[in-house]
């Protein structure tokens, strides 16, 4: 990744990473919810609700096996294979490292001296 992001060459595969980044955010947010729903099922004491829980819970575990699949599918999960997680993840290190060391703000964020005029200009300037 070049350093200059106004450059369109780095919008190069970009919608697939964030396709990548947005489901593997997806799939740990599910996972936390699978996670909780597992813990409020163990706690809880009505018929009622521990029915409605284990409802939730059962879509919860299809529901993050459903983006697993798709991620494997699309190579951007790879449990199975250490070596290429890892490798994935290097280059995601490597991308984030790139995008924070761009400065897309300047060093100077005053407005002042920008305008030839002050609003009230027509008013009699400061006087008004």
């Amino acid at each position: 990744m070049k350093m200059d992001y106004l450059d369109p060459a780095n919008a190069l595969n970009m919608p697939e990473m964030a396709d990548m980044t947005f489901a593997m955010d997806f799939l740990s947010r599910v996972k936390e919810g699978v996670r909780n729903l597992s813990v409020a099922l163990t706690e809880s004491v009505s018929p009622d609700l521990r029915a409605l829980l284990r409802t939730q819970l059962r879509q919860g575990i299809a529901l993050h096996q459903e983006i697993s699949e798709l991620m494997i599918r699309k190579k951007w999960f790879h449990p199975y294979g250490l070596k290429e997680q890892f490798q994935l993840d290097m280059l995601s290190l490597q991308n984030t490292l790139e995008i924070s060391k761009q400065r897309f703000f300047p060093d100077d964020t005053s407005r002042k001296g920008m305008f030839d005029r002050t609003p009230d200009a027509h008013m009699g300037g400061s006087e008004a």
